[in-house]
């Protein structure tokens, strides 16, 4: 009689990647094992021990929550963009049946403080500053030579072809809005025309997060492309 024996087989463990690859590709095993299903337990954040359809439906939840916030911020922000919309078409408008240079900037001035509630701004224009003697609307703009020595704190930007956000040098804030002006803690400049080819345009704020690097440049580009535009009617 023959003592060879059988070849023992060792079984070896499932590992978890295997046991989610099985899942992920046949999604009807749970359906062809209700009773497997049914027996699961797994646990909660609660310490309590839940369902396995339970689980998934608390899942689902935590899913529809994010969607539904995520959905409000995106509504919120077509909002707002609705909003700039409408003030920009208002000034374009204004801008349109603008008769002169002082109808223009008196229009840019009053849209940039009433309509986008701007602490301070001012815009510069390229040129010589006795030409636009006749023209009164306040510290808001400010005629200057292009080769002018106070435009040095600026030659970065002048050299650039879009807005800057962010914080403002001293240089800069005394230039834009006077040495006696603190309260500038963030500022946005903005080019009209090529490479600031008629001037620039300044908003400031007190607020320290109002422009940053990081915000979207594409509304103020619009601002400095419709008064750019306007300008060079004259």
């Amino acid at each position: 009689m023959s003592t060879q024996r059988k070849p023992e087989f060792m079984e070896e463990d499932l590992s978890e990647d295997a046991v989610h690859d099985y899942l992920e590709a046949n999604h009807d095993f749970f359906e062809r094992h209700n009773d497997l299903l049914s027996s699961l337990r797994l646990p909660h954040v609660s310490g309590d021990a839940v369902s396995l359809v339970e689980r998934q439906v608390s899942v689902l939840r935590q899913k529809d929550l994010k969607l539904e916030r995520k959905l409000k911020d995106l509504i919120e922000v077509a909002r707002v963009n609705d909003t700039l919309g409408a003030k920009m078409h208002q000034l374009t408008l204004r801008l349109l049946s603008a008769n002169n240079i002082s109808e223009t900037l008196e229009a840019v001035e009053t849209a940039l403080r009433a309509g986008f509630n701007a602490d301070l701004s001012v815009l510069v224009l390229f040129g010589e500053p006795a030409a636009f003697d006749d023209i009164k609307v306040g510290r808001f703009f400010k005629p200057i030579e292009r080769e002018s020595e106070s435009l040095k704190a600026f030659a970065t930007f002048l050299k650039g072809s879009g807005p800057r956000c962010g914080q403002v040098r001293d240089s800069q804030r005394d230039f834009l809005f006077g040495r006696e002006t603190d309260e500038v803690g963030s500022a946005a400049l903005i080019p009209l025309g090529k490479k600031s080819e008629i001037g620039f345009l300044a908003i400031g704020s007190a607020d320290s997060n109002r422009f940053h690097p990081g915000m979207s440049m594409d509304f103020l580009s619009r601002l400095g492309g419709i008064v750019a535009e306007a300008l060079k009617r004259y």
